[in-house]
């Protein structure tokens, strides 16, 4: 019998395959799916009939007076379209310039997002109590009722008094099980439960909050309640949500008919109608890619079946674009945003779009031909820039390298809009040559009163130099034993429209011969001092997304490890700098690293992954005898090698899969002195050593000091710790990696992070041919050693093939030599 969770996955697994980027459509081509088949009728729901309402009194109070003549505004906002795109006012009324009053309709069970505006000359958001941008709070309605809020201060006027926090747990009401990723707020401040089930939000201004945690794909009921903060204290809350069952809605809309074919999507607020509760680019937050596609009828109308849980609040809207681009609007030109509370049967929906259109100016029609060098599997992109750069549009393929994107709204005034194609939906990566990277301007188009049809031409694409395979020199190569890693390592940044890419991605993987894919799912600090660390949609994946992720490679028969790794405000240097790094400091920073660890141990393990990497680069001051990067000591507590033994036995009880621990290589320092290294099953050695003292060494000379460093050094740590040592490798296609040293442009060098898209620093110039060349000399190194347990290349680019400085592979001369190589190491191919 499949687990809940598992029923969850599966509908989420066959959503995304709806979509999946190996189904290119042409505009005559969009399928039809197969009707549901239910054991009754579905129920037919009203279209246009207004939810029940229910009366809220929203109370706020401020911490101090407003400047004179200032008000006060409460504004609900949409997440579909963008919150800073659509939003409602209702002013405030006061008595004694403090407490503020305003008393509105909400439709019954919804769960409306807002936050408050100051409104003088001009409009002032709030800020929380640790001084951060809110992004919304959220209030459910499940009645008449009255909501007291606190403000905090204002971006002008932060806020400088006592703060406390909350921490707690969210359970299922039922099983006791602990939830991942429930979306809790209160104050202001939001945070996502992990794997167990706990939360934190810190830096509360003292007095009662609404506190609401709240299902991003709407499985579980939302709970509400008040929750006290005092004074330097942790309020103490559980959560005990109800799950919802899920009933099947069928969305059938007819629409103008102005492109017959093109793709329709539903936009909505939930994680399964393109919500990616992250601020994305242009202040969206929802992305084309990871909305239903809906099928074209034989009768011209559209429709898709879709599993929704019941009474979850959804807004929704149909759109040929995003939430915001060419999304449907009124009749007066308004945005239109429609609601439904799911219900307790399967149902049927009947909708008709009135307009995609908005304001006087006419449509525009983008026609793009590309280069005949454009990848065959990659699909191209409009990306346009009204007041900064939006997320990228998928275009509509016509065949033979045209593409197309009829842009409908909102074009409301007249005037310029700046616009640029991309490959795979990686504007600022994967550009048109003509118009790349993050602060390119674009090509532009006046907007008018009468259609435009805009025929352009990419004749290049950045980082696409030379698609043709290189040259290579035949090698006899011995098989090693069944165990050996062959693997690749994704790159350690992400954004919400990569998952997308996910099934490509594993098929490019497959065709290296590599046996193993390694991911990299994260967590973000977003403060030091106060510890800030968990999860940021805006970089990091949902626990579903990656459970996605892993299910899409271990079908494609590879096997899967997960690397978890943290994102920084900064820099890890700056991050552990600014650090108080006291005993209460170092107390804490262990507290959410044994969280962190559990949290992907128990994501392993659910996922069927088969290692688990823990460690890195970054750790280093919390090692013991740790020190920070200028070689000051970190001031890790004597019993740091405790507390990590500690933590890696936990570890072990949540995941029975291989336990890996992560160290970087430096020539002279290697740390074999950790005694807890004998908790782990193997050493995954992160590995960048320069094998050449100018660019003139010769290849066969690279192969020599290879086999010396492993010889010399890794030999005797895998001797040492009696474990298996797998070569993570990251080699850069850049001038200088041959010596170690990618050149700042001054005294320094970079890391080779550094060049991770959509960097581009200038003091690097791209070298394909050295990278292949450091691959070729380990690889022949590695190759008579039989110590070496695997190798591994890191920085893969998942989303798009470049040929770029940064380490990934892909597409690159080195990418050849794998895939020449791993075959024959492991004996598929003699």
């Amino acid at each position: 019998m499949k687990t809940r969770a598992g029923q969850v996955a599966l509908a989420c697994i066959c959503l995304l395959a709806v979509g999946t980027s190996g189904c290119t459509l042409s505009l005559l081509q969009i399928p039809t799916l197969p009707a549901s088949s239910t054991s009754r009728p579905a129920a037919v729901l009203p279209t246009e009939a207004a939810l029940p309402k229910a009366q809220t009194a929203f109370i706020a109070r401020l911490a101090e007076p407003m400047p004179e003549g200032d008000s006060l505004a409460l504004a609900l906002l949409d997440e579909v379209t963008g919150l800073a795109l659509n939003p409602e006012l209702y002013p405030m009324a006061s008595a004694d310039g403090l407490t503020f009053k305003a008393t509105l309709a909400l439709p019954y069970r919804a769960v409306v997002k807002y936050r408050y505006i100051r409104l003088g000359t001009s409009q002032i958001p709030e800020l929380s109590g640790s001084r951060t941008n809110i992004r919304y709070r959220l209030y459910f309605a499940s009645g008449p009722a009255e909501v007291a809020d606190l403000i905090a201060g204002w971006s002008d006027a932060p806020y400088s008094g006592q703060t406390g926090s909350i921490q707690g747990r969210a359970v299922d009401a039922k099983t006791g099980a602990p939830l991942p990723s429930l979306l809790v707020t209160a104050g202001g401040y939001r945070a996502f439960s992990d794997s167990a089930g706990r939360f934190e939000l810190p830096g509360l201004p003292l007095g009662t909050h609404n506190l609401v945690a709240y299902s991003i794909d709407g499985t579980y009921e939302t709970f509400q309640q008040g929750a006290t903060v005092a004074p330097d204290l942790n309020t103490i809350v559980e959560i005990r949500a109800q799950a919802a069952p899920l009933v099947r809605v069928t969305f059938s809309v007819s629409a103008p008919n102005d492109v017959q074919g093109a793709p329709l999507r539903i936009a909505g607020n939930l994680l399964e109608l393109g919500n990616t509760f992250a601020d994305l680019q242009g202040g969206l937050s929802t992305v084309a890619d990871r909305m239903p596609v809906m099928a074209l009828q034989t009768d011209g109308t559209y429709s898709a079946t879709i599993s929704l849980p019941v009474g979850a609040y959804v807004q929704y809207k149909y759109t040929l674009g995003d939430g915001f681009w060419n999304a449907e609007h009124a009749a007066d030109g308004r945005f239109r945003l429609r609601e439904l509370i799911v219900p307790a049967q399967d149902s049927v929906v009947h909708d008709q779009v009135v307009t995609w259109r908005s304001g006087a100016s006419a449509p525009i029609l983008f026609e793009v031909t590309v280069s005949r060098d454009t990848p065959a599997e990659d699909l191209i992109y409009v990306q346009l820039n009204p007041f900064g750069w939006t997320e990228p549009l998928p275009m509509w393929p016509l065949g033979n390298n045209r593409w197309a994107y009829k842009l409908y709204g909102p074009v409301n005034t007249l005037g310029n809009l700046h616009y640029r194609y991309c490959r795979d939906g990686q504007c600022a990566s994967a550009d048109d040559l003509s118009t790349a990277g993050t602060a390119a301007q674009g090509r532009t188009v006046e907007t008018s009163l009468t259609e435009q049809d805009l025929k352009d031409t990419v004749s290049d694409w950045a980082w696409l130099q030379n698609l043709e395979p290189g040259t290579l020199v035949g090698t006899d190569i011995g098989r090693r034993t069944d165990g050996f890693v062959a693997g690749v390592e994704l790159q350690s940044s992400y954004r919400p429209n990569w998952s997308y890419y996910n099934p490509q991605t594993v098929q490019s993987v497959q065709a290296l011969g590599a046996n193993w894919l390694l991911f990299t799912p994260s967590w973000t600090f977003g403060s030091a001092s106060p510890l800030v660390f968990g999860l940021s949609p805006e970089h990091d994946p949902f626990w579903l997304d990656s459970a996605i992720m892993v299910s899409q490679a271990r079908a494609a028969n590879l096997s899967v490890g997960l690397f978890p790794v943290p994102h920084f405000a900064t820099s890890a240097a700056d991050f552990w700098a600014s650090g108080t790094r006291d005993a209460g400091w170092w107390q804490a920073w262990f507290d959410h690293y044994r969280a962190f660890a559990v949290n992907f141990a128990d994501l392993a393990a659910q996922s069927g992954s088969q290692a688990l990497i823990l460690g890195g680069d970054w750790l280093d001051p919390a090692l013991p005898g740790g020190t920070l990067a200028d070689g000051s000591p970190s001031h890790v507590p004597a019993d740091s090698e405790v507390r990590w033994q500690a933590i890696l036995t936990e570890v072990r009880l949540h995941f029975t899969g291989q336990l890996w621990w992560a160290m970087p290589y430096t020539p002279g320092r290697l740390q074999s002195s950790l005694s807890f290294l004998s908790s782990a099953d193997g050493i995954y050695l992160l590995w960048g050593a320069p094998l050449a003292v100018d660019s003139g060494t010769s290849t066969s000379d690279m192969v020599d000091q290879a086999g010396q460093l492993l010889d010399n050094e890794v030999a005797p740590l895998s001797s040492f710790v009696g474990k298996p040592v797998m070569l993570a490798v990251a080699y850069p296609s850049a001038a200088g990696v041959q010596a170690g040293c990618l050149t700042d442009g001054q005294v320094g060098c970079l890391d080779w992070t550094d060049l991770d898209q959509p960097n581009n620093p200038p003091s690097v110039n791209v070298d394909l041919q050295a990278q292949a060349d450091m691959y070729d000399a380990l690889l022949n190194a590695v190759n008579s050693r039989a110590y070496i347990a695997g190798l591994v290349s890191r920085g893969y680019y998942p989303p798009a093939l470049l040929q770029d400085k940064s380490a990934s592979v892909r597409g690159k001369p080195a990418a050849d030599l794998l895939w020449y190589w791993f075959p024959r190491l492991l004996g598929v191919v003699n």
